[in-house]
């Protein structure tokens, strides 16, 4: 494949200023490291501004890369650009994939993973990867949530971040009231909750409530779901992370709705 020219510092330096939020909010743009988050940026039309790589990763990925914008770099610039131990040699500057919730909504969804205030990055993305895998029509990430384009969250999403649509929604009452008013039953995960997630109706279209990874859901909030659901706990385990937790409920829903 024809590669550009080895990339000036001032334009490796450029990109590199993607790793702050910041930068990313002003630019509307962000990095995905890695072949898979490549791999899934370029599945989407118009997101990919340019792919950084290593001459070991032009051959490597030679199918992957195809006709991309590649732009070729030596090791020291593309680790430079990555925040992984050991760089796989790709990262591409994207466009935003994220819609407005109303068009995510829009889309007649019956499974959503709503996200309230979940900070961890990599929870972030591990809970964007799991709603990918278990067939979710789409994620919000609802109030004072991580950025979905942390290059932590797009590393833990491994690619399901261009997989899924994908809302931002400031505002987790609003987001929660919307889903109820398109027609889904808003489940809270809540270790406290009035239902047992094996006695729950998860036949029908649902959104999941998820709170934060220290404190769980405000009261307030987890009062506006329609039940507060508890996953059963057998052994002498106090609860579940964040991540597990979802997993286990966005797949009893997927089963029940494939029943």
């Amino acid at each position: 494949m024809d590669v550009p020219l080895v990339a000036s510092n001032a334009r490796v330096k450029d990109a590199r200023k993607l790793s702050r939020r910041s930068v990313r909010a002003e630019r509307r743009l962000f990095l995905a490291d890695g072949p898979k988050a490549v791999e899934g940026a370029l599945s989407v039309a118009g997101c990919v501004v340019e792919v950084f790589a290593t001459p070991q990763a032009v051959e490597q990925y030679a199918d992957l890369l195809g006709a991309a914008p590649v732009t070729l770099v030596d090791d020291r610039a593309l680790a430079s650009l990555s925040d992984s131990v050991s760089p796989a040699g790709v990262v591409a500057v994207c466009r935003p994939v994220d819609a407005p919730l109303g068009h995510v909504l829009a889309a007649a969804p019956r499974l959503l993973a709503v996200c309230a205030d979940v900070r961890d990055p990599g929870n972030a993305g591990t809970v964007i990867r799991t709603a990918d895998a278990a067939g979710a029509d789409g994620v919000v990430l609802a109030g004072q949530s991580v950025d979905a384009y942390n290059a932590k969250t797009v590393r833990a999403s491994v690619g399901s971040l261009f997989h899924l649509p994908l809302a931002v929604e400031p505002d987790a009452a609003a987001a929660v009231r919307a889903a109820q008013d398109r027609g889904l039953t808003v489940l809270a995960a809540d270790g406290a909750g009035e239902v047992g997630l094996f006695d729950a109706d998860l036949s029908g279209p649902t959104a999941w409530l998820f709170g934060n990874e220290a404190w769980g859901l405000p009261p307030e909030l987890a009062a506006l779901a329609d039940h507060r659901v508890a996953i059963p706990i057998h052994g002498r385990a106090e609860s579940l992370n964040l991540s597990t937790a979802a997993a286990v409920c966005l797949y009893a829903s997927a089963r029940a709705q494939r029943a």
